[in-house]
């Protein structure tokens, strides 16, 4: 009578067995490089704040402390001829070994200096390029509403926009979607995201595994020569490597799926790998949805050691999205007649080679993309029938050397090239004439059946001058040719500035930025590869930090970015190209397929404040940012509008509290004004359609804003570590409105709400 019950004694027993094997301890290991070389730094100290445990690092760089209780540590390094660093955040656990990377940057001071400059917790204000920001692994996967997803952290700094709800499109002082640019190991990703748009960047849910983060950095604006093909911002994510002590794995359950880890040694080096499925599509089940996504991926990462000046890093991420619909009744029909399913298959994948030299380092990549596309979406007949179909695959290859190093010891320079091929690039699309309306209404049915390729290639070098007196410049160029543009050629010149004026630092940057149509709007009309040209924006920014602590930044920066050759709407003359999310074919064109012409101009300024603080001593950990902007554009009929991604004010607040090791409490606040909208035809044939007559006349968004508190915990034993958290997003249950659409049965535009209250759990458990 009691055989039921022993599965739950058993676990109920396994605290205790644990325990009783000894006091729970942990181990951290690491290395420490030179920030300029990645050459290994040897007799560097390591120290963990709130104990009197230290370690010195050994010729190969690598340093090790065991027996450490569990706990969460701030960690600092100091190496003769070095600037000392401080590393917040670092977790041990009794679980798989902690392990983590130091960089060092060059720098003579006195020995009496050390304490005073090791306390810093974020990059020297005067190196510190304009508009950028970074997070941490930690503090990405403690952000209350984040769903451990990196991209959807990056909207907590200023001038992110929001667009939808369920989305984590980025939309940047007031810059489409598709201005974004996403890094991944060197690797350029055209998109990051499970269920991407095609030809932009946004999605439900980022494709890394938070587990697999290091570091995120974000530049809003201003970026330097190393990356081109986009005129907006750029996130560079930096995976680390798996622990080099040995093997060890975690299982967890996520906001959206479950998965597991597994990383340890292997030959001169690790690997780190893992797969996750997503549980969205039981939860929709249970919850009666008649749209049921679901996903897979694997994540791989193998690091080898080629000796003391080389090593080599292979990381591949791989995807499998499907959405099903469930038509039993006349309304689920209906309901699903509004949105496109896309099945999507596609993965990236890196090989990377870096040697340390005397005086720099050189980076090899040679990365390849590739995506698989079937959208499609159905009327409301029993059965549906298709009306659409885009079936297309975008395969890439990327080849990037870069070199960078000193020239002294107040200049640094860096230099490369890049090589892109696109080597296979097939459209299967059918998109009826009703639904691809002309200027006058007319009918103007596209049907593709097409394949080809297409490379491009740059080239970049700049020039750093530390001046003295805390005054520091940046010069550099880049130039990039696309063969299939007509054999286009563009340069992109790009400067900064950092001034210490003694405590607060001001910053300036300014430069043009040049990007390549997406592909699938080359296939939209016959007209496009002709009339389509790269696109470009200047950016000017300046700003001011002060850090009255060291773990505490403020910075207050203004900017200004003007747009030209942006591709304008021929069929839709008063609009720039502006798509994201998964557009309704019944109410507009999707993806760009339509004829373009890049003629288009807009503008857009602000003003943004942003305050950081990271987890020290003192157990309380925020950010709070504020933003105010406006963006115009023009399109073909030369009269400006309001953007599309035109929000005036955005706000955000994430306070933490981290009493000890087993607890953690955490809020976050955001508030948007709402973005503009286009009416809908209300009557006559064209009932149900964007009235572009009226183009951004239509009633703002509601305001948006919601609260959401999240509670951490977590258990350590002998060899296992436990980690729970509890999330419940939008606690007051604030009804946002994410857009307007058409509703056919009740023939009346609609708003499409948030859902709620979202309670998730996650549980990791690390071994």
């Amino acid at each position: 009578m009691f055989r039921p019950l022993l599965p739950v004694l058993a676990s109920l027993a396994l605290p205790l067995v644990l325990a009783a094997q000894g006091p729970p301890t942990g181990i951290l290991t690491g290395r420490v490089q030179s920030a300029t070389t990645e050459a290994p730094i040897t007799d560097a100290i390591v120290t963990l704040e709130g104990s009197s445990r230290r370690a010195r690092t050994a010729p190969s760089g690598f340093f090790r402390i065991d027996s450490l209780p569990p706990g969460v540590y701030t960690m600092r390094v100091v190496a003769i001829g070095f600037a000392p660093a401080v590393r917040p955040d670092v977790v041990v656990g009794t679980g798989k070994p902690a392990e983590v990377l130091i960089q060092l940057r060059e720098k003579a001071f006195e020995l009496g200096d050390i304490e005073v400059i090791a306390r810093a917790y974020f990059e020297p204000a005067s190196e510190a390029p304009a508009s950028t920001q970074s997070l941490g692994a930690e503090e990405v996967r403690r952000a209350p509403g984040v769903q451990e997803d990196i991209i959807r952290a990056v909207a907590l700094f200023p001038g992110v926009g929001i667009t939808t709800g369920g989305r984590n499109d980025l939309a940047v002082r007031g810059g489409a979607p598709f201005e974004n640019l996403f890094v991944v190991d060197h690797v350029q990703i055209p998109n990051l995201n499970h269920f991407g748009s095609q030809g932009s960047t946004g999605g439900p849910l980022a494709l890394v595994n938070i587990d697999f983060v290091e570091q995120a950095s974000f530049t809003a604006g201003g970026m330097g020569v190393r990356y081109g093909d986009r005129v907006g911002a750029g996130t560079e994510i930096t995976l680390r490597e798996g622990n080099r002590e040995r093997l060890g794995g975690e299982i967890n359950l996520s906001a959206t799926g479950f998965g597991a880890i597994v990383e340890g040694p292997v030959g001169e080096g690790s690997f780190l790998a893992s797969v996750r499925r997503s549980y969205l599509d039981l939860l929709f089940g249970l919850a009666g949805f008649n749209f049921v996504p679901s996903y897979w991926d694997a994540q791989f990462k193998l690091t080898q050691q080629l000796g003391p000046k080389d090593q080599l890093s292979w990381v591949t991420v791989g995807a499998i999205d499907r959405v099903d619909f469930n038509n039993e009744t006349a309304d689920d029909r209906v309901d699903n007649s509004r949105i496109m399913k896309l099945d999507q298959d596609q993965y990236f994948s890196g090989l990377t080679w870096r040697r340390s030299m005397s005086q720099g380092r050189l980076a090899v990549t040679l990365g390849r993309t590739w995506s698989r596309f079937e959208s499609e979406q159905f009327d409301s007949l029993d059965p549906p029938n298709l009306i659409f179909r885009n079936h297309s695959t975008e395969g890439e290859n990327d080849l990037r050397v870069e070199y960078s190093g000193e020239a002294g010891p107040r200049r640094s320079w860096s230099a490369g090239v890049t090589g892109r091929y696109a080597s296979r690039l097939t459209y299967d699309i059918v998109l009826p004439g009703p639904l691809r309306l002309d200027q006058n209404g007319a009918p103007a049915p596209l049907t593709v059946d097409t394949s080809f390729t297409a490379w491009r290639a740059g080239a970049f070098a700049d020039w750093t001058e530390r001046w003295g007196s805390g005054v520091r410049t940046t010069v550099g160029a880049r130039v990039d040719h696309y063969d299939y543009l007509e054999g286009a050629w563009r340069v992109s010149p790009r400067a900064s500035l950092s001034l210490d004026l003694g405590g607060p630092v001001l910053r300036a940057a300014a430069g043009r930025y040049w990007q390549p149509p997406s592909y699938i709007w080359l296939v939209g009309d016959t007209t496009n590869p002709g009339a389509l040209k790269p696109f470009f924006a200047d950016h000017l920014v300046i700003g001011i930090e002060r850090r009255p602590r060291p773990d505490l930044k403020l910075q207050l920066e203004a900017y200004y970015k003007r747009y030209g050759d942006y591709p304008a709407r021929v069929f839709r003359p008063q609009a720039v190209l502006s798509p994201t999310g998964f557009d309704d074919v019944k109410s507009d064109i999707p993806f760009g397929l339509e004829p373009l012409q890049s003629e288009g101009v807009g503008q857009s300024w602000g003003v943004e404040a942003f305050a950081q603080k990271r987890l020290s001593s003192l157990p309380l950990y925020g950010l709070a940012s504020l933003s105010v902007a406006w963006t115009d554009f023009e399109g073909l009929d030369g009269i400006s509008r309001v953007g599309a991604f035109d929000t005036r004010f955005i706000g955000n607040l994430l306070l933490g509290w981290r009493p000890n090791v087993a607890w953690e409490v955490s809020g976050k606040f955001r508030f948007a004004t709402g973005l503009p909208s286009t009416p809908f035809i209300t009557s006559g044939p064209g009932a149900g359609q964007l009235d572009f007559s009226r183009y951004q006349e239509g009633p703002r968004l509601p305001t948006f804003h919601a609260l959401d508190l999240r509670v951490d915990r977590r258990w350590n034993w002998r060899s296992v570590q436990l980690v729970t958290y509890l999330d419940v997003q939008n606690v007051y249950n604030r009804q946002n409105v994410s857009q307007y659409t058409w509703d056919e049965r009740k023939q009346e535009v609609t708003a499409d709400e948030s859902l709620g209250v979202l309670p998730t759990i996650g549980i990791n458990l690390e071994f």
